[in-house]
């Protein structure tokens, strides 16, 4: 039999602890002295080690007296609590999250809470902000429906125990979705996209917007890719390599009976500029750290190049 103080220092617990897990009832005496001191025995020695160790797993006194009484099944009451752990763990994990991008950024007071307000948005809240952004870009407008299809089905599906890295690209395109001035620039590449099905529509055309945009969606992964191995070269825009690529895509980028020259290059260029930015390009990248894709390479820098050999042949 062991008293109190050899419990105590067998395991470690205050005296007073022990006593008050007895009042309590998890810990009844095995028997008592004559002079009305508590005994205890080897099984409550065992039961005062399960006690603590439910305690310091964060289960209250009435769970851990029911699972004591057999009134509740420890594996029950455990899975339990992981739930309620995979949650705090969650909302720990966003909170370091917005306090890494806060340290990255030197965020003011408040853009701090709209970081928090942002990274604690539920799967539908997010899917919500994508839906509304992709409508008020496009609201009124006659765009390309499979185009546009696949734009507004992409939505960030953050995972159940998303990495630091894919809160702080949620925040960021959070951000990005509500910028005003983000927005108006999707609008306008839309708008200009609607006017040119409108124009192609009046002349009988094949539902493309006009040449270029035919020519881009056929073979701008092709010309990208040759513009960024002479970027990665150091190959100048204005070199023959250039201009072989810039007369490709005058030829193919310019309309039945239109005239090459120095106003339809520019012309092509200002087009392709206007398309080049790296705001829109960091949306997808965004998007691919979120969802676990594979990422994104740059591509803004290529197409810049592409505008400067346009230009350059211009001259």
């Amino acid at each position: 039999m062991f008293t109190i103080g050899e419990l105590s220092r067998r395991t470690g617990l205050p005296v007073k602890t022990i006593r008050f897990y007895s009042d309590e009832g998890l810990l009844p005496p095995t028997d008592r002295t004559r002079a009305g001191y508590r005994l205890y025995d080897t099984r409550a020695l065992a039961r005062l080690e399960l006690v603590r160790t439910l305690r310091e797993l964060g289960i209250g006194l009435a769970e851990i007296r029911a699972v004591l009484g057999r009134a509740r099944r420890l594996p029950e009451l455990a899975a339990k609590h992981v739930e309620v752990l995979d949650e705090q763990i969650h909302v720990l994990r966003t909170r370091r999250a917005v306090l890494r991008a806060v340290m990255k950024r030197q965020s003011e007071p408040d853009e701090v809470r709209l970081m928090n307000k942002l990274a604690a948005m539920s799967d539908e809240q997010r899917k919500r902000l994508v839906d509304d952004f992709w409508h008020e870009v496009t609201d009124g407008l006659d765009v390309n429906p499979e185009f546009y299809d696949r734009m507004r089905q992409a939505k960030p599906e953050l995972p159940d125990d998303p990495t630091p890295e894919q809160l702080e690209a949620w925040i960021e395109f959070a951000e990005l979705v509500r910028d005003p001035d983000f927005r108006a620039l999707i609008r306008g590449m839309s708008e200009q996209q609607a006017a040119g099905r409108e124009r192609d529509a009046d002349t009988g055309g094949d539902g493309w917007a006009d040449a270029l945009s035919r020519a881009q969606a056929q073979r701008w992964g092709e010309w990208s890719g040759r513009a960024q191995a002479a970027l990665d070269a150091g190959t100048p825009p204005g070199s023959g390599e250039g201009r072989a690529l810039a007369d490709e895509i005058a030829r193919e980028g310019s309309e039945p009976g239109e005239s090459d020259g120095p106003a339809l290059r520019h012309s092509l260029a200002d087009r392709i500029g206007q398309g080049a930015d790296a705001r829109a390009e960091r949306y997808w990248q965004l998007l691919a750290t979120i969802n676990g894709w594979p990422p994104i390479p740059a591509r803004v820098p290529a197409a810049l190049w592409i505008v400067e050999a346009l230009r350059a042949s211009a001259d």
